[in-house]
């Protein structure tokens, strides 16, 4: 069966430009109804337009489909409550909210202000934590919701001058790891894109051959499959190019050194086993990784534990 979002309503956060307008505007083409929300700023996040976000709702009502714009700033949780209430007032649900909006303002750590990784981070991971906040009781009441983070490389992997890009980035999957347990049983599923694209982020930063290959049409779909009915959760997905790949964080296996007397140097002399990779799993949730620790230990010290292990 095709996937297609007939009669589901989604916000979409930094809907105005590069991957934003693309996820507007494939996902109105599916049948969805969507909130363009868009404050009208600079790629550093100052100046505010309404006119960038209309000009997405003009293009998608021009195609037959429906979208309202709206311009509230996602770090002020007033204008983000209002927000969904306009958006409840005029199709009745949320369904997905797509948090994509971003700044940049890139500096080495050594010369970057405080002020400029307080803003970068607001926007990101604070601006995301309040639109996901407005919408989560209302996904929980209709047992439905689909909620989509924005990370990024420079987050997972790292990147020269991203301190406070790559720190926000690196907390939105923090915040999808907890929100994809505590949704699971009201059906929300919570999921992260990973994207490169070429947006107005990476403006003359990419040759043009490059920048050819690297178009935000090819990442949306990616976007899309993520926040549809049939979406997996907790899931990262890298996107760019029209290539995809999934980013898991791993753990080896563990290597009991010793309980008494542990020392450093234990830990130095055991650095191999410990971090040998074979056998490594994903962690389904914190404990799981403090039961595997416990019950490696017990069983090196011969030790009973309750649960029988």
């Amino acid at each position: 069966m095709a996937i297609r979002f007939d009669g589901q309503v989604v916000i979409v956060t930094g809907g105005a430009n590069g991957l934003g307008r693309e996820h507007c505007l494939q996902l109105a083409r599916l049948g969805a109804k969507v909130v363009v929300n868009d404050y009208g700023g600079n790629v550093e996040g100052t100046g505010t337009s309404g006119l960038p976000a209309q000009k997405v709702v003009d293009e998608i009502i021009a195609a037959g489909g429906e979208a309202i714009a709206n311009g509230a700033d996602i770090t002020n949780m007033e204008q983000v409550l209002s927000m969904v209430e306009n958006t409840m007032k005029a199709w009745g649900r949320v369904d997905i909210l797509i948090n994509n909006a971003g700044i940049l303002r890139d500096k080495s750590f050594a010369k970057m202000a405080l002020e400029d990784f307080e803003k970068v981070v607001n926007v990101h991971l604070y601006g995301a934590l309040n639109c996901t906040k407005a919408v989560w009781d209302i996904m929980r009441a209709q047992t439905y919701g689909r909620i989509l983070m924005t990370s990024s490389a420079s987050g997972l992997f790292g990147n020269f001058g991203q301190s406070n890009y790559g720190a926000a980035k690196a907390g939105v999957v923090g915040l999808m790891n907890v929100l994809s347990i505590e949704g699971a049983k009201y059906n929300i599923q919570v999921n992260t894109l990973a994207p490169t694209a070429a947006t107005r982020m990476l403006d003359g930063l990419l040759a043009d051959d490059v920048a050819n290959l690297m178009g935000p049409e090819l990442v949306a779909p990616g976007a899309l499959y993520l926040v549809s009915e049939s979406a997996p959760s907790k899931t990262i997905l890298g996107a760019g190019a029209g290539c995809f790949s999934v980013i898991r964080i791993y753990e080896t296996a563990g290597h009991f050194v010793k309980g008494a007397a542990l020392g450093v140097d234990d830990v130095a002399d055991n650095w191999e086993l410990i971090s040998n990779i074979e056998g490594q799993t994903e962690m389904e949730s914190a404990f799981k990784q403090t039961d595997k620790f416990v019950t490696l230990a017990a069983k090196k010290l011969g030790v009973q534990l309750n649960n029988g292990t």
